[in-house]
């Protein structure tokens, strides 16, 4: 066990003072239960497992995330920070993060639940996580938090994010992210209108166009066109190919452009 927190101290980035509260961040409650049905004291399973630093983990990863964000683009709104702050600590993201340092192997479970699959599942792997980190904070304080954050939350990923939400992807809710943009430049608000139905209702093609309407409530000149296999996914992409046309202008002015051939669709949120 002492070599197993040696690798994930190493991957961590910091050795624990009080080795405790790393072993603790790594109890799932199957064990902590089995270790208290064992010693009969079943009101002692909860004070074993590591719910309670999964709780303060996710509150101080949230924590140094916003003030990374904060710090990193002082050009960036509230809006745009709290979406990729949203990204980064997500229990999805966050179970990627886990899967790089490989935490799931140092997951402490039962003996019930060794073969279970357990130590794959994504908000098993999320949830502890978060209690690391809050194990990581109690022995540390923000410190290690903000190196191990740095390192293997945000990172690449965090430019990458910050890429996508400077080209108006945001995060791929691109009705949301050219809301936010026409907002910001007060420009209007975007309203969207099938122009046509195509095909047989087992596969449907909407062509959806996208306009500004103006202060008066008549829709405006058009940005883009877009097309779906749903009203929704021909929305999104519209307001793809719109973002896309006011970033190549570089101001957020009319214009229109035709889907390809090649059309990408996105998931309505």
């Amino acid at each position: 066990m002492e070599a197993d927190l040696k690798e994930l101290e190493a991957a961590l980035g910091h050795a624990f003072a009080r080795p405790e509260l790393l072993l603790r961040a790594l109890t799932h409650r199957s064990l902590a239960k089995q270790i208290a049905q064992e010693a009969g004291n079943a009101e002692a399973s909860a004070a074993g497992d590591n719910e309670r630093l999964e709780f303060l983990g996710d509150a101080v990863l949230n924590l140094v995330v916003a003030e990374a964000l904060f710090t990193a683009h002082p050009d960036w709104q509230e809006g745009e920070l709290t979406r990729v702050r949203a990204q980064l600590v997500s229990r999805q993201y966050m179970a990627g993060v886990a899967g790089a340092i490989h935490l799931g192997r140092h997951l402490r479970l039962s003996r019930g639940e060794e073969h279970s699959g357990l130590r794959l599942k994504s908000t098993v792997l999320s949830n502890t996580m978060e209690a690391v980190v809050g194990a990581l904070f109690l022995d540390g304080g923000l410190e290690p938090v903000r190196a191990f954050a740095e390192r293997q939350v945000i990172g690449q990923a965090g430019e990458q994010l910050a890429r996508e939400l400077r080209s108006g992807a945001a995060l791929g809710n691109y009705k949301s992210a050219l809301q936010e943009r026409l907002q910001a430049a007060r420009a209007g608000t975007p309203v969207y209108r099938v122009k046509s139905e195509t095909g047989p209702d087992h596969r449907k093609r909407f062509l959806v166009e996208v306009r500004i309407e103006t202060r008066a409530g008549e829709p405006g000149q058009p940005l883009a066109v877009g097309m779906g296999t749903t009203k929704k996914r021909a929305e999104q992409d519209a307001a793809r190919r719109a973002l896309e046309q006011l970033a190549d202008a570089g101001a957020a002015g009319p214009g229109e452009t035709e889907p390809g051939a090649h059309e990408e669709e996105h998931a309505a949120p």
